[in-house]
């Protein structure tokens, strides 16, 4: 790839994750790119009329997406070839009633959302996104709206404790999550008391910002679910520009990567020429807190997609179950670099760097989805296409984390190999990676859409 294209792949990605302050904006710009380059949306409670040749695409709960592109020569009981990644990241909450005044301040209650670290939110110009629903009325007639919300400049920051006031600060910074992380929003000296509360349970200054912003009256918000977010935009940094400094790396890297990458090889009218099977990415909600929602990875939303697209072009019901073990899924959420100042924390053969490409992610306890097949599978891929590839197994004194890839491989019987760009600071508000690993990353993604069947073709296993 040249260094243009490089740039290209990488100023494409900052402006992905300068859109997407939350889950919700991510999906709505995944949406807009996929409708861009001719996805058309198809409705989970409609009915699909799906053709071969043809690519669609759905969202749930507007914060899991769905992205779909029939081969000119699939059939029903071919099978299906995914990129799975998450829209969540760690961060704070705003709880249902969020107004709390103390000592004439005016403080956001918020709530823990995933294992963040949560010390790196002190100190930071934060503000706040999600989403809005809105009650309009026309001509007598009451209609509720979905609305996204992004108020862009910074309103509300958490302060720490001057060391003063906390001489052993430096030899431990314990964070209570219930008392300590409250973002300040105003004063009662500056906002006029009458108008301190809001009747919804938030602080009328914040309802009337966000009304302001959506160009509604603050009495039309029914309800919201924001965040609180971080200011400082992502960009390219570092000495020789090799890293991105951002929010959310965890896990928009991977949804931008798959992302593009299905774009990228489904645009032209000769992708789907020869392709017999289904390429697909689906971006799920809610990874960070377990998955276990309607839209989160432990639903049966990929399931039921799946079951769909089939369904369209067969009324044989056992057609799901073939396509299904011709399937394959690359779990994509991403890893661990080896940390200079930690070098302990990793396995001494297990190492992966900046720079070194996709990481291939193992755990003998099934913490990771991966294994012999699907590791081959991922590796040729990287040969043919002269893609670094690298390896990581967890100590066995520590503990492991895990992705979605567990949660399908056992809920839909896929074949599941775990992946992930490697990446320093993780779960912190601001994180950094290898811009090499973005263009690897969306470069492998690229090939395996381009070259799954193919290859799978060439594997013998349970024959």
């Amino acid at each position: 790839m040249a260094d243009t294209e490089v740039s290209y792949v990488v100023s494409d990605f900052i402006g992905f994750l300068n859109a997407s302050p939350t889950a919700f904006h991510a999906v709505d710009e995944a949406k807009k790119r996929l409708q861009k380059v001719g996805y058309e949306q198809v409705i989970e409670r409609e009915d699909w009329k799906l053709e071969a040749g043809k690519r669609y695409f759905f969202t749930r709960n507007h914060s899991t997406i769905v992205a779909f592109a029939i081969g000119k020569k699939y059939v029903a009981g071919n099978g299906f070839h995914v990129v799975g990644a998450h829209t969540d990241s760690p961060c704070l909450k705003l709880k249902p009633v969020s107004k709390v005044k103390k000592a004439d301040y005016l403080e956001v209650g918020v709530q823990t959302y995933g294992g963040g670290l949560w010390h790196t939110w002190f100190d930071r110009d934060l503000t706040v996104a999600g989403r809005v629903m809105i009650r309009e009325v026309k001509d007598g007639s009451v209609s509720y709206s979905h609305r996204l919300v992004r108020i862009e400049e910074p309103i509300m920051r958490v302060p720490t404790l001057a060391i003063h006031l906390d001489r052993g600060v430096n030899d431990g910074f314990k964070v209570n999550t219930q008392s300590h992380l409250l973002p300040v929003l105003a004063t009662s000296v500056k906002v006029e008391l009458n108008k301190e509360f809001a009747e919804n349970g938030h602080h009328a200054i914040l309802t009337q910002m966000i009304a302001n912003k959506l160009g509604c009256q603050p009495d039309q918000i029914c309800d919201f679910e924001l965040q609180a977010c971080d200011t400082q935009p992502s960009i390219v940094a570092g000495a020789a520009k090799e890293f991105i400094f951002s929010g959310r790396l965890d896990n928009l890297c991977m949804s931008f990567c798959s992302l593009k990458a299905l774009i990228d090889a489904t645009s032209s009218e000769s992708d789907l020429e020869n392709e017999s099977g289904v390429r697909m990415v689906a971006l799920f909600d809610h990874e960070e807190v377990g998955s276990n929602s309607a839209q989160g990875a432990g639903s049966p939303a990929m399931l039921d997609a799946l079951s769909r697209i089939t369904n369209s072009f067969t009324s044989d019901s056992k057609m799901l179950t073939k396509a299904i073990q011709r399937s394959f899924l690359v779990s994509a959420d991403m890893a661990h670099a080896l940390h200079p100042n930690y070098m302990d924390k990793h396995e001494e053969n297990h190492q992966p760097k900046l720079h070194g490409g996709l990481v291939i992610k193992h755990n003998a306890n099934q913490r990771y989805a991966t294994n012999a097949v699907t590791s081959l599978i991922f590796r040729e891929i990287a040969m043919k296409h002269n893609l670094p590839i690298q390896d990581f197994v967890v100590r066995n004194d520590m503990p492991c984390g895990s992705t979605i890839g567990p949660i399908l491989a056992s809920g839909v019987g896929i074949r599941t190999i775990d992946v992930g760009a490697p990446q320093l600071s993780m779960h912190s508000i601001r994180e950094m990676c290898a811009v090499d690993d973005v263009k690897h990353s969306y470069e492998h993604f690229k090939a395996f859409f381009q070259e799954f069947s193919q290859l799978d073709a060439k594997i013998t296993v349970d024959t």
